[in-house]
């Protein structure tokens, strides 16, 4: 199942247009993102999420439930989540940001790059 997921997140992460870096902002902490996303679904091909202010993490990806958790720590977004059953593990990423897309780099920033539009 994780090989199918990879595979999914590839595709779709070749079928959304990049958001041009220079037009995002660093979200800098957790009041900054909770204003940003809350009441929002994030999007991108095939998935759709709700991060809730009591630090829940609940959508759809393809057609598996995503659950999980999230805290906002020096700066950084750092959530566990479990996709379809697989345990996909904790991981602080830095959030970057324009108020109509959000972009989430793991590893702190130095990892895998997520684009989602705010809807």
């Amino acid at each position: 199942m994780f090989k199918r997921i990879s595979a999914l997140f590839a595709t779709a992460t070749l079928l959304l247009p990049h958001v041009a870096a220079a037009e995002l902002k660093r979200v800098e902490n957790k009041s900054e993102f909770v204003s940003l996303v809350q009441g929002k679904t994030l999007s991108r091909p095939l998935v759709r999420l709700n991060v809730t202010v009591d630090g829940k993490i609940t959508g759809r990806g393809a057609t598996w439930d995503i659950t999980g958790s999230w805290d906002w720590q020096n700066g950084y977004f750092c959530r566990d989540l479990n996709w379809g059953g697989d345990d996909l593990g904790y991981n602080c990423q830095a959030v970057l940001a324009d108020g109509a897309d959000v972009r989430f780099i793991a590893d702190q920033g130095a990892g895998d790059v997520a684009d989602f539009r705010l809807r």
